[in-house]
């Protein structure tokens, strides 16, 4: 196995384009799992660590450009204030040192359904920058995964930022797990208000093939507040209107069962955090217009 370790983004995407069966590792928190379990054996390792500008966020145009080597611990302490969404979620990875280590990035080249920062993207509606020597794009992150453990990146291609406009309204984030820490989730759920757009975004994780938007139940919602006047009035929402929501939530997944849960419990823990995560981020949303 060869071990590639370029300093500068240039060398890094010049080793991707030459050794495009690589396996980029940044914190190495779900690679060298893999590796030690004798799941992987890739033909090279692309260590990332060295790319300073990889490990650097910033603004841009009002949007937040998110360096794919940024660690969760970062993300939690610095960036809390405008994407408490992915800060929650942050916050449920792993040991301290595994935040340290990890990063958004990672967590999306890995491209597992379970992805803790995955349902707070989503409801971010988030957009994956990817480049290669051709050239740079972006991927929203609707499109980004493709399959159990797939993306959208080409062979030749690395990720190298995440670009988020944050939510104007509240965000939450709700995880289940066998126990509080150190865990795979069991099932996951982001949300996020929008009411400059007058908008809701959801994200669904560990309860389909891929990472999921609700998006029967973000349409339902907004269209319910506008109808009702409650985006302006900031009104109590209706019981109903709340358990209408989570059962289109729970309605959109498409759970398996597995050693870590039951499909039909994965169903029944997403009704309840949509209508917790909802709750809290209404009331969180009614103490901004007082």
């Amino acid at each position: 196995m060869d071990f590639l370790r370029p300093t500068t983004w240039p060398d890094a995407l010049a080793a991707k384009a030459e050794h495009p069966d690589a396996v980029p590792i940044a914190g190495g928190t779900d690679v060298m799992v893999e590796l030690n379990f004798d799941l992987r054996r890739p033909s090279a390792l692309l260590d990332l660590t060295g790319v300073r500008e990889l490990a650097e966020w910033g603004w841009a145009d009002g949007r937040v450009r998110l360096g794919a080597g940024v660690p969760y611990t970062r993300v939690i302490t610095e960036l809390g204030d405008w994407l408490p969404g992915l800060a929650m979620a942050s916050r449920t990875v792993g040991s301290p040192q595994i935040r340290n280590r990890g990063t958004v990035g990672g967590n999306l080249g890995s491209a597992s359904p379970a992805g803790d920062a995955h349902p707070a993207l989503l409801a971010a509606r988030a957009q994956v920058e990817v480049a290669s020597t051709n050239g740079s794009r972006r991927i929203s992150i609707d499109d980004f995964f493709t399959g159990v453990k797939r993306h959208a990146l080409q062979p030749d291609e690395l990720i190298s930022a995440v670009w988020i406009t944050p939510p104007s309204g509240p965000q939450q984030f709700s995880k289940i797990g066998t126990r509080n820490a150190m865990v795979i989730a069991v099932c996951a759920f982001g949300l996020a208000l929008h009411p400059d757009r007058r908008a809701i975004g959801t994200g669904i994780g560990s309860a389909a093939p891929t990472p999921i938007r609700a998006g029967d139940a973000e349409w339902f919602l907004a269209t319910a507040l506008e109808t009702t006047g409650l985006w302006d009035s900031r009104g109590d929402l209706p019981d109903k209107l709340v358990g209408a929501f989570a059962n289109r939530v729970r309605d959109a997944a498409e759970p398996i069962d597995d050693v870590r849960g039951s499909a039909a419990y994965r169903r029944h823990a997403l009704h309840v955090m949509a209508r917790r995560t909802l709750t809290w981020a209404w009331t969180d949303y009614q103490k901004v217009g007082v």
